[in-house]
């Protein structure tokens, strides 16, 4: 194959095509727990974050129902994947080689919102949401102006058994709005690391543990997610079913792959190379805290697990 400015034009629209084809074949998981919410500057407030009232019958004029004023913010930040192709095999038309290359350079940026909103699993007990406390902590209060309630909390210390899950449950259904009535919240999703994936399956899918009947035998769906990996012991239980969800993914600029493939670009010229990439603006962060439960873990159980 001649170098020229068709030839090239020809290989990145074959690359392309293979690329997008793969992307859109590649399935995801943070769809189940994060909220898609476009950009369309460098970063987003969430002041509507809060815990939102009940309707009320309707006795005289309307009750406005102010939430507090809360400026939860996410940045959006630059994110990219860069390979190279040589020139040479441009030229000799081995362009179908690459294929798998490209299809894997489209599953990493297609996967790439599962890494974020996932990967803000481990760091949930530190990091501070909406009400300027840790996501997961024990002294969450909700928030409408003027109203005093008692903390409640969406942190457990357990390590995952059928009783710690069954406790968990519990305090998401027991969860309280700033007007003392339930806020309904049902979890549905448990999510573990990979080495408590046994644990998980048998609290949600057997018939019986211990010759007892499971009682929490389909109460949940299960989702193993390689980032609890490192912290083993941490598990969540969500609620996904709601319009908002536990996690917020803030997209900015979808993935799109583009190339530095003139003849007389710098890489071209001294090293022979074509240059490909994918990059994305993007980010992710904590949604409702009251739509999440979280232990870390570090406290065994009493009895047999």
């Amino acid at each position: 194959m001649i170098i020229n400015q068709a030839s090239i034009k020809e290989a990145f629209s074959a690359f392309n095509t293979v690329f997008n084809k793969a992307f859109s074949e590649t399935e995801v998981q943070y769809t189940k727990v994060a909220m898609e919410v476009p950009s369309e500057t460098r970063d987003e407030t969430y002041a509507w974050l809060g815990a939102v009232p009940s309707m009320r019958e309707w006795i005289g004029d309307r009750e406005i129902k102010n939430l507090a004023a809360y400026g939860y913010t996410i940045r959006n930040k630059d994110f990219e994947l860069t390979v190279s192709v040589p020139r040479n095999d441009i030229e000799d038309d081995r362009i179908g080689v690459f294929k798998p290359m490209f299809q894997d350079l489209a599953y990493s940026a297609r996967l790439h919102p599962d890494k974020l909103v996932f990967g803000l699993l481990p760091k949930a007990f530190t990091e501070l949401c909406f009400d300027g406390k840790p996501f997961i902590s024990d002294g969450h209060t909700p928030g409408i102006e003027g109203k005093k309630v008692k903390a409640q909390s969406n942190k457990g210390t357990s390590q995952l058994t059928p009783d710690s899950y069954g406790a968990a449950r519990t305090q998401m259904l027991t969860l309280i709005n700033d007007e003392g009535e339930p806020l309904r919240i049902v979890p549905d999703l448990l999510v573990v690391s990979p080495q408590k994936e046994a644990v998980a399956r048998t609290i949600l899918e057997a018939t019986e543990i211990h010759q007892e009947t499971n009682i929490y035998k389909g109460t949940a769906e299960l989702l193993v997610v390689p980032e609890l990996a490192a912290n083993p012991e941490q598990w969540f239980l969500l609620c996904t079913k709601r319009p908002v969800k536990p996690f917020i993914f803030q997209n900015r600029r979808k993935p799109q792959l583009v190339a530095n493939d003139r003849p007389n670009d710098d890489n071209v010229f001294w090293k022979k190379e074509f240059i490909y990439g994918v990059d994305a603006r993007c980010n992710a962060g904590y949604g409702l805290w009251q739509l999440a439960f979280g232990s870390t873990g570090e406290v065994a159980p009493t009895t047999n697990p």
